[in-house]
């Protein structure tokens, strides 16, 4: 009887280890599901900060390109720019030659000539001066 009284103490005691062992293991566990819960929740809130931070610049870049496309079409190529520059200060400083022939009331200016009656060529006098 000794030897199942002494089995009974050694088996409650052994009952109690894995008792006190199942809720350590039960604490730790709790504690890692709130951990990760907790990261998941950082990560969630990480990622939508992302992902909002990420459409703001997205628009932004949308906007500048946008602003860029539209300034294309303002701004002539400068080239351009000083080709018309240059065409209007000929036109400027040609009209007075013009002026009458285009009112009907003069001939050809000076310096040009009659091709055909379909045709017109323009001799530029700094053209003639240098041949």
């Amino acid at each position: 009887m000794s030897s199942h009284l002494a089995q009974e103490v050694h088996l409650a005691r052994r009952h109690e280890e894995i008792l006190s062992q199942r809720s350590e293991l039960l604490q730790q566990m709790e504690t890692y599901l709130r951990d990760k819960k907790t990261k998941k929740t950082w990560q969630t809130q990480a990622a939508d900060a992302a992902h909002k931070r990420n459409a703001a610049l997205l628009n932004d870049i949308e906007a500048a390109e946008k602003r860029l496309q539209e300034r294309i079409y303002l701004l002539p190529h400068p080239d351009i720019v000083k080709l018309e520059t240059l065409y209007w200060a000929s036109i400027k400083e040609s009209l007075p030659k013009w002026e009458e022939f285009l009112l009907g009331r003069a001939e050809v200016p000076i310096g040009f000539k009659k091709m055909k009656a379909t045709k017109q060529s323009i001799n530029y006098p700094e053209e003639d001066s240098q041949k």
